[in-house]
């Protein structure tokens, strides 16, 4: 999926809104494991009763790892079955050598077609550089994240600048705003000022709303450009908002929360 194509369909629907499917076979509802495939089961009533309302989901991949074999199954069938004017992102935050990133570059773009997948930036460009070799995918790097760790590493100061900083002005030379976009977590929200001082055009995706307590107002606010440039991300307070029969219709109002809130904010 192009920028532009992105870009359309925020407009159109009036939403940045992405939806988490970190889908755990212990939080769904009971009624779901008669199902032959508990996960789809709960992915598709997720997809159908939200897709109105965002214009991308980012499936983790851990939550299908997990599950071995029957995992991976899910997570095709649900790539499959997602509407293919929304923007799929991999959350499979990888990296490794050159030779080794080629192949997960393949699996996520070629075997289990996604428009976009995150990988760690700690081992350089060689690293980063096979996954942005595939046209009209997305690569999108870890820079800032919402966890505590976070100033373990990225928010300690070099030379005045702090760590994050860096990788953000030195990934962004790597690609374009057209393949490249980056991750900041919401609860970061008063830096996304200086974010887009480094990266004034580039989408950035921002998990860390609702469950995590990030503020969407404040992320708009200091994060947005001229095309919005945001995918804010919300996962547990839209997917398991209900736990019983009506676990879709209870998901569907929470994205549609959302989706009005980001319509105002656009519209303001």
């Amino acid at each position: 999926m192009t920028k532009k194509e992105l870009v359309e369909q925020i407009k159109a629907k009036q939403s940045f809104l992405c939806v988490g499917l970190d889908t755990d076979i212990t939080k769904i509802p009971q009624h779901l494991l008669k199902e032959e495939d508990p996960i789809f089961a709960f992915n598709k009533g997720i997809i159908d009763a939200t897709k109105d309302y965002c214009v991308s989901y980012k499936i983790n991949t851990a939550f299908y790892e997990s599950m071995g074999i029957a995992g991976w199954q899910s997570f095709v069938k649900t790539i499959a079955y997602i509407p293919k004017d929304i923007f799929i992102i991999a959350d499979a935050k990888r990296g490794d050598i050159g030779n080794t990133s080629s192949q997960y570059a393949k699996a996520f773009f070629e075997t289990m077609p996604c428009h976009a997948i995150t990988v760690a930036p700690y081992m350089g460009r060689d690293s980063v550089q096979p996954f942005l070799e595939y046209k009209n995918n997305w690569t999108i790097v870890l820079g800032l994240t919402s966890n505590e760790g976070a100033r373990d590493f990225q928010l300690t100061k070099i030379d005045n600048q702090y760590l994050y900083e860096q990788v953000l002005g030195t990934v962004a030379q790597w690609g374009t705003e057209e393949n490249l976009m980056f991750v900041i977590g919401a609860t970061q929200a008063i830096e996304l000022t200086n974010v887009r001082k480094i990266l004034p055009d580039h989408f950035l995706l921002i998990p860390g709303v609702g469950a995590q307590g990030g503020s969407l107002e404040d992320v708009y606010r200091f994060g947005k450009n001229k095309d919005v440039g945001l995918l804010v991300n919300a996962s547990r307070a839209v997917i398991y908002a209900g736990s019983d029969e009506n676990f879709a219709a209870a998901a569907a109002l929470v994205a549609k929360e959302y989706q009005a809130q980001m319509k105002a904010l656009m519209s303001a």
